[in-house]
């Protein structure tokens, strides 16, 4: 994959190292940014710490500096509340982000999101059967996240079973598979819950379905963190062979690139890295559509640059999307998923009045 992608773009496309060059002052704005809005999303809630304290409690707890006693309350706020929340939904948006660029990439469709291949219903099963059933109730404050991911594993299983036919994982098929096995996963989680003696579980579970990260500690960053580097570094490996891939099957052979391979690879890495995240945030709706657009209108339709900003302005915008959710209505708390659809929505609409359908027509 890696053979095919560089030898087309040493015939085909421009200088990677140009490339890079013309991205590195918008990069190191962007990291800028993204900084500022960690520090102001750990400062501003229902209790506003001054960004100067921010700065020394952080300091403290990564080189093991005292503080005074009186401290201790805002220490606390900061160091063991805020600062892992706010830097799960820096991951998050930075995912679903990266994702989602593969995953428009991989169907051949600008309107696709991570959601297109129904990995977040299954991943909504698992975590319905843990509120509704108690499953997994002994690994504790680890019972939704693990169950939540094997859902989505064992609807990554069912997706690719299913969408496999003679000529591989073709984008229509994939699609057409994944909405199709969604229904399916969202009519058992309706039964589920159904069927909960707990009188709460319905709204538990449409709470979690539309996106929180209001569980998030120092344990569940690890993983997730570590799935999404390795996706982001992967796809950017490959983003020569994603810009081939997008020109269609027949063009890719002609330059050399099974697409059939490239697809089954990007299915697999999109699928797991969906669920990884899923798993630690819910179903978090249009991040992953709206944001590859907004990037591609500043910076290109190439996936290389494409891929190099897309997690610097996901997790910006996570940082906020986040802050106003525990902020706007306090001390109750907003699901992400409610907030990502105002903007989502009238952004979707607005693509399909302006591009059509790829296989529906214009």
């Amino acid at each position: 994959m890696a053979r095919d992608s560089t030898s087309f773009s040493a015939a085909v496309l421009p200088s990677a190292s140009a490339g890079r060059r013309r991205l590195t002052g918008p990069l190191l704005a962007l990291a800028a940014v993204l900084v500022s809005s960690v520090l102001a999303g750990i400062a501003l809630g229902p209790t506003v710490v001054p960004v100067e304290d921010v700065v020394r409690y952080l300091v403290a707890a990564l080189t093991g500096g005292g503080i005074g006693a009186e401290e201790v309350t805002g220490y606390s706020i900061v160091w063991e509340v805020r600062t892992p929340r706010v830097l799960l939904a820096a991951v998050v948006g930075a995912g679903l982000s990266v994702v989602g660029v593969a995953v428009q990439a991989l169907v051949r469709n600008a309107l696709a999101d991570p959601f297109v291949l129904g990995i977040s219903s299954g991943a909504s099963v698992g975590a319905t059967a843990v509120v509704v059933f108690g499953v997994f109730a002994g690994l504790g404050v680890y019972a939704l996240s693990v169950a939540a991911f094997l859902g989505a594993l064992g609807a990554t299983v069912l997706v690719y079973l299913a969408a496999r036919g003679s000529l591989g994982l073709t984008p229509l098929r994939l699609v057409l598979t994944g909405v199709a096995l969604a229904y399916g996963f969202q009519a058992l989680m309706s039964v589920l819950v159904f069927l909960s003696p707990n009188g709460q579980a319905a709204r538990t579970v449409l709470f979690w379905l539309l996106g929180s990260l209001g569980s998030a500690t120092w344990q569940s960053l690890p993983v997730v963190t570590a799935g999404v580097l390795v996706t982001v570094v992967v796809l950017l490996r490959h983003g020569r062979s994603l810009d081939v891939l997008s020109m269609g099957d027949e063009s890719a052979a002609g330059m050399g690139v099974d697409a059939a391979v490239v697809r089954r690879g990007l299915f697999l890495l999109t699928a797991l890295a969906t669920g990884l995240i899923v798993a630690v945030s819910g179903a978090i709706a249009f991040v992953g559509l709206v944001l590859p657009h907004m990037v591609r209108i500043v910076v290109g339709s190439g996936h290389r640059r494409v891929l190099a900003v897309a997690p610097l302005a996901g997790a910006v915008f996570m940082v906020w999307v986040d802050l106003l959710a525990r902020t706007l209505v306090a001390p109750e708390e907003l699901p992400l998923g409610a907030l990502t659809a105002l903007v989502g929505v009238p952004v979707f609409i607005m693509l399909i009045r302006r591009r059509g359908y790829l296989f529906g027509g214009r």
